[in-house]
């Protein structure tokens, strides 16, 4: 049960971020990515090329991971040469390693191509500190890299039952844990309490952080808890949810074979570990 982001290391070298001249050297190895799709080779994992071979773009320094130094370049699309998959669909095959690198890499990607200009005056930024900030030559504002907190709960009963729902964009059968955005002045806690009430309508009493994931999709950091519930009685908040349900691990896992009950994948989506966690070891079914 083993989360990948949380065994994921690498050295993100802030201080060699002002120069280029310091980061990019002939051992360098880059990754081309466009949007949330990246270079790749056959396996498929990621296509790292060298410096002299990068195309133009934006460069991004990424850091240092055993002993080695590893940047990317953003382009508006990733030429077809170079096998561009989605992060969605290849961070599952990614080694914990790597796969903190691309999500890295995708998520100021994203920013960068999405904050083109001064959100105070207009004026078109400049990219410093090796991709991390943009800055307006007509004003001098500095643009940081925006995260937006998220919470994502796996919410269990006083019989250790787990609350499971599908949204109304999902398709049959696809069950996950609740999740939301966490307002400005609002405790982590907090937020866990009054999403579980907005999606379901279920009062909670104890919220526990569990651990952390950054999700680039658009910019997201997601905060795990457990929470325990006060109510079971569903109030859904039809836009939001399509369908609730309470499972006994017995269940859940009989949903899982029997009625077409599909999960989020593991390593890559913490509502799994989350679940998983609870269920107390590895859930069947295609991703297990």
């Amino acid at each position: 049960m083993d989360f990948a982001f949380e065994r994921a290391r690498h050295d993100r070298a802030g201080n060699l971020r002002p120069r280029d001249d310091l980061w990019k050297t002939p051992d360098t190895r880059v990754l081309v990515l466009g949007g949330e799709h990246v270079a790749t080779i056959d396996g498929p994992a990621l296509r790292w090329t060298s410096v002299d071979e990068a195309p133009d773009g934006e460069w991004i320094l990424l850091g240092d991971q055993n002993g080695t130094r590893h940047a990317a370049v953003a382009v508006q699309r990733v030429p077809r040469e170079l096998s561009p998959v989605s992060i969605r669909m290849l961070a599952p095959l990614l080694d914990p390693d790597e796969l903190s690198l691309a999500i890295h890499a995708v998520g100021l990607a994203r920013w960068l191509q999405s904050h083109t200009y001064c959100s105070r005056c207009g004026e078109y930024l400049y990219s410093a500190q090796a991709g991390h900030l943009r800055v307006c030559p007509s004003c001098g504002t500095e643009h940081y890299p925006r995260t937006d907190p998220a919470v994502i709960m796996l919410v269990t009963d006083e019989d250790d039952r787990c609350l499971l729902a599908r949204n109304p964009n999902w398709p049959e059968g696809r069950f996950s844990t609740l999740a939301g955005f966490v307002e400005p002045g609002e405790t982590l806690e907090d937020a866990v309490r009054r999403e579980v009430a907005e999606e379901v309508g279920i009062a909670v009493g104890d919220a526990t952080y569990l651990g952390s994931q950054p999700w680039p999709f658009p910019q997201s950091l997601m905060l795990g808890f457990r929470a325990v519930a006060e109510s079971t009685d569903f109030v859904l908040d039809d836009k939001e949810i399509a369908e609730a349900r309470w499972f006994t691990r017995e269940e859940l896992v009989d949903a899982i074979e029997n009625d077409g009950i599909a999960l989020p994948p593991p390593k890559v989506s913490i509502s799994r570990w989350l679940i998983e966690q609870w269920y107390g070891g590895d859930l069947p079914g295609a991703w297990s």
